[in-house]
């Protein structure tokens, strides 16, 4: 016959003394791919959610009840052109993907640097029983 003591479970405190940056930086490019991606669908849908119920005509015509002059017509469909709205979208989004994972990667050996300082991040592991 055995005895067994639980006195509840088992806990480690083990510490994460390095993180491998190669390993961040993938990971943070396919999150940040991920985010951009989902940047383009979304600015996408408001475009046509806004365009579908009349904003941008209503925003221009107020714009040019303000200016006043009839010589100077506004056209803000010319300056929030899909195309345009869609390519300044892309370009933002790459721009997002290209620093999350650079500064994620820095910030991985920023944080291999000062673990001999900090003695790193504390993790408890806990086991289920």
């Amino acid at each position: 016959m055995t005895t067994e003591t639980s006195s509840g479970p088992r806990q480690a405190r083990l510490y994460l003394s390095r993180v491998d940056p190669w390993s961040v930086a993938k990971a943070a490019f396919m999150l940040a791919i991920a985010v951009g991606i989902v940047i383009v669908v979304s600015v996408t849908v408001l475009w046509f959610a806004l365009s579908s119920l009349g904003v941008f005509e209503t925003l221009s015509r107020n714009v040019n009840e303000v200016i006043g002059n009839s010589q100077a017509n506004f056209d803000l469909m010319t300056v929030l052109d899909f195309s345009r709205v869609l390519g300044v979208t892309i370009v933002l989004a790459s721009v997002e993907v290209i620093l999350v994972s650079v500064l994620a990667t820095i910030f991985a050996f920023m944080y291999n640097l000062t673990v001999g300082l900090t003695g790193g991040v504390e993790v408890v592991l806990t086991d289920r029983r």
